[in-house]
């Protein structure tokens, strides 16, 4: 048979592909350290942002992009600026304008109109977290609401028993309670 040098071969295999295949997920992970934590319907936006990243990167250093051009542009000639918060205050979607000629103003603009993918969800999960919110309160509220109903109908319910199960002294059932007890159910009713 197989006997404890056998065994003890196979354990220590074990552990060296076990050491292996950590050194294999370590460098995987420094690879790959966008990919690995996408949703599966978002992968497609974001490799196309790290694509557009890896590209700015790797372009020339000499030839200056449009937008540091506008910059510095708006740096010469900015001397005012105004934040302007929307309605419900939120300062994440607060607008900066700066005073600057036309043409470049317009850019400004259009930056806080543009928005990433990940902006995008990170929006859509706060819209349903508060229509969630909202839902979770009126649930709550109905519940309240049916239990205050409940608790109005059985106090109405005991009034009622303790009248009709009103004996008197020799055992016999309270007719004269009883018949109050219709008569101001038939004046609610009309």
């Amino acid at each position: 048979g197989r006997g404890f040098a056998f065994r003890r071969k196979q354990k220590i295999e074990r552990q060296y592909r076990k050491l292996l295949k950590k050194r294999r997920q370590v460098h995987s992970q420094q690879d790959d350290q966008f990919t690995d934590s996408y949703p599966e319907h978002l992968k497609h936006l974001y490799f196309a942002e790290e694509e557009e990243l890896k590209k700015r990167r790797t372009a020339p250093e000499d030839s200056v992009s449009s937008e540091e051009k506008l910059n510095k542009a708006s740096e010469e000639t900015l001397r005012h600026h105004c934040t302007v918060l929307p309605p419900d205050g939120d300062e994440k979607r607060a607008r900066i304008f700066h005073f600057l000629p036309i043409r470049e103003s317009v850019v400004t603009q259009e930056k806080f109109k543009n928005k990433t993918s990940n902006q995008k969800a990170k929006e859509e999960y706060e819209k349903i977290k508060a229509e969630r919110a909202r839902k979770k309160e009126e649930a709550e509220e109905r519940k309240q609401q049916r239990e205050e109903a409940q608790r109005l109908y059985k106090k109405k319910k005991m009034e009622a028993y303790k009248i009709l199960c009103k004996k008197t002294k020799k055992g016999q059932p309270n007719l004269n309670l009883q018949v109050e007890f219709l008569l101001q159910k038939i004046q609610q009713n009309t």
